[in-house]
């Protein structure tokens, strides 16, 4: 870790952490010093006697001597708010979510996947257009 001059900082600088603290997958880490951190959690439904699973997302203040990067798994503490929608700052790295960073290459392999082009026409495409060329 490095030092910095971050006044939000809660190892260097003077913000108080209180109340809740969670560990959780950073998801997004774009915005300048905020992070979105994610978490799953089981919710039970007494009508089916059953548990379900939920994510809960936050965005946490990300300072920078810490400089969490997305997919990495942290532990996060309530402070005073910091903006509309921070409440949260990360005070430590736990490590890396090697399920996380699996599951973006998956989503981002899907995306790429390439279409057929329109003018090759598959053998069921022929039949129909001629068929409509008959009536």
């Amino acid at each position: 870790m490095e030092t910095c001059n971050d006044p939000n900082c809660p190892i260097h600088g003077s913000l108080k952490t209180r109340g809740r603290s969670f560990s959780g997958t950073v998801i997004e880490s774009k915005a300048q010093k905020t992070a979105t951190v994610e978490w799953q959690r089981t919710y039970y439904l007494s009508k089916y006697e059953r548990s379900e699973k939920r994510r809960s997302k936050l965005k946490a203040h990300n300072p920078e001597c810490l400089n969490a990067k997305k997919g990495e798994i942290v532990k996060i503490s309530e402070c005073r708010p910091l903006s509309k929608t921070k409440h949260f700052v990360i005070l430590e790295k736990v490590g890396k979510d090697i399920a996380f960073m699996e599951r973006e290459e998956l989503i981002e392999e899907s995306k790429v996947k390439a279409k057929p082009a329109k003018s090759e026409q598959t053998e069921e495409q022929k039949q129909w257009n001629q068929s409509k060329q008959e009536l």
